[in-house]
């Protein structure tokens, strides 16, 4: 199914999520090959603890734009802020997405955002379901490739927000959506 809205992309497709922050950004990238999705890339981006904000950001962009470099995404798809209890992490949280979104962007990529609540609810079909959760879908989604052990919960964030785009993609061609 095709409309004036829908984008063609070439196979294979390149799509990377991104859960961001200003301590730890995760990543998580898979290739799209005749709706199957492939692990290519995960990882976290850490700064150094007690740096200036400034700084932090500053290593966040570097090293955001090497990996939008080196993986070449033709979508990025970004954590979309929430309201949380906390306005100073709120805040801070802002400013990471900021970054990665202008990133995003400059790399030419098409940018998409989901709420966490949107990401869960595609894959396990539970909007509240916990990090546990979603991890555990991620990496039965990608024949648990031994790499996703040892990630930390961002990055497996940030491969569910690129596999929530993979899914509603998908049911999209099919007309479900």
């Amino acid at each position: 199914m095709s409309d004036s809205h829908t984008m063609r992309y070439a196979d294979p497709l390149v799509v990377m999520g991104i859960d961001p922050g200003t301590q730890v950004v995760g990543y998580g990238a898979v290739v799209l090959r005749d709706k199957k999705a492939v692990l290519l890339a995960a990882g976290v981006v850490r700064t150094t603890e007690g740096s200036a904000i400034s700084s932090r950001l500053a290593h966040i962009r570097s090293s955001l734009d090497k990996l939008l470099g080196d993986i070449g995404p033709q979508v990025v798809v970004i954590e979309k802020a929430f309201a949380g209890k906390n306005q100073a992490s709120a805040l801070r949280i802002g400013e990471g997405r900021g970054v990665a979104l202008s990133c995003a962007a400059i790399s030419g990529a098409q940018v998409v955002e989901y709420t966490p609540a949107e990401v869960k609810k595609s894959l396990t079909g539970n909007g509240g379901a916990d990090k546990g959760m979603v991890a555990r879908w991620v990496a039965t989604e990608l024949g648990s490739p031994p790499v996703l052990d040892e990630l930390r919960h961002d990055a497996t964030d940030g491969l569910a927000l690129a596999l929530t785009w993979a899914r509603r993609r998908h049911l999209a061609e099919l007309g479900l959506r």
